[in-house]
């Protein structure tokens, strides 16, 4: 099997410092995100970089480790990369917890950058 395409290579790249980012210092995830970013974070919505930046940063843990299980990336039509991440973690003392979160990613001035994020934690309500 030869080396993968260049769009798995810079999806896993940001995928491994995104979450090194959110588990060791949440208010530097800034550098990935652009004025125009949306967040959606549990279905509430977030636009703009100061704004994603304040919700990931006062999100109610102290620490929080991420384990992914899962990763698949896509070129797509606009020479942007979409990511789908299948995980999970462990916030402070509460269980651990499924997460699944998804990213497009687009190239500015030779930089990635996410202009699209989603997260979700697998919980399943069969009541």
């Amino acid at each position: 099997m030869g080396e993968k395409p260049i769009w798995e290579q810079i999806g896993s790249s940001f995928v491994q410092h995104y979450y090194q980012l959110f588990d060791t210092d949440r208010t530097q995830l800034g550098a990935i995100y652009i004025d125009a970013s949306c967040l959606t974070w549990e279905g509430q919505q977030f636009q703009g970089k100061a704004a994603i930046v304040e919700k990931l940063s006062t999100l109610p843990f102290l620490k929080i480790a991420h384990s992914i299980t899962a990763q698949d990336h896509q070129p797509t039509p606009d020479s942007c990369i979409m990511s789908m991440v299948v995980g999970q973690l462990k916030a402070d003392e509460d269980p651990i917890m499924g997460f699944h979160q998804s990213f497009i990613l687009k190239n500015i001035n030779d930089a990635w950058v996410c202009t699209n994020d989603m997260f979700r934690l697998a919980l399943h309500n069969f009541g």
